[in-house]
């Protein structure tokens, strides 16, 4: 999902991840109504995470406590029960992205790239049907932003994990085996389509309100410039 700020990517995303309702209309998420649903059960079911989600973590809390507590869809771990087979799942999403060797570090003392890796295994412990990342590359330094793309682009290739959504203001941290596109402007749909038919100069020039190129690496990832004359 692109577009540019204010366009209503962080409203759909919040409806979609069921914490904000529409003030019009209906909101269907895997197969059950908005309103008509146990809140608690179906959210799950799905993974989020948004640049507010660390604002609202304990920095104290160490890095298995962020993952693990995502079982209950809780912040702190007191509030549940954990058993050893469940803290063991945690470990397992820290290890599947690198970075199990922080498991007892504190949040607060992770870098920002460690962090969203963090936040992302979160994501991935209940194996939700839907994850959904809300500008996940926000504040990092190159190293960590590749880093994460290619975390991300290992997982749009794993047939485990349920739909991926990925929001993000620039088309360079777009991982390759993204296989939808969806463009917002002013919160009407711009496109929606496939990735393949969405992602021309047409279509980002339009979605972003100024005349853009947009081209494709040889490693398959995309690059998007204001086009001369602008």
């Amino acid at each position: 999902m692109v577009g540019g700020n204010g366009s209503g990517k962080a409203t759909l995303l919040r409806m979609m991840a069921l914490r904000e309702h529409p003030s019009a209309g209906t909101i269907d998420v895997l197969g059950e109504r908005l309103g008509r649903m146990d809140v608690r059960a179906m959210r799950r079911q799905i993974g989020f995470a948004a640049q507010g989600l660390t604002d609202q973590l304990r920095p104290d809390l160490r890095a298995i406590d962020v993952v693990v507590t995502a079982l209950h869809a809780a912040l702190e771990p007191w509030w549940h029960q954990y058993s050893q087979d469940d803290v063991a799942m945690a470990h397992q999403q820290l290890d599947r992205l690198g970075i199990a060797h922080l498991s007892q570090q504190t949040f607060g003392t992770l870098s920002s790239g460690e962090r969203q890796r963090v936040l992302l295994a979160r994501t991935l412990i209940n194996n939700p049907a839907l994850i959904i990342l809300d500008e996940p590359f926000a504040g990092l330094d190159l190293v960590a932003r590749e880093d994460l793309i290619d975390a991300l682009g290992s997982l749009t290739q794993d047939g485990s994990i349920g739909a991926l959504v990925l929001v993000t203001h620039h088309l360079e941290e777009v991982p390759k085996g993204m296989t939808n596109l969806l463009c917002l402007r002013d919160g009407a749909t711009v496109f929606r389509g496939s990735m393949s038919s969405g992602m021309t100069s047409a279509t980002m020039s339009d979605t972003f309100g100024v005349n853009l190129s947009v081209t494709a690496t040889e490693e398959g990832r995309l690059r998007a410039v204001a086009a001369h004359g602008v």
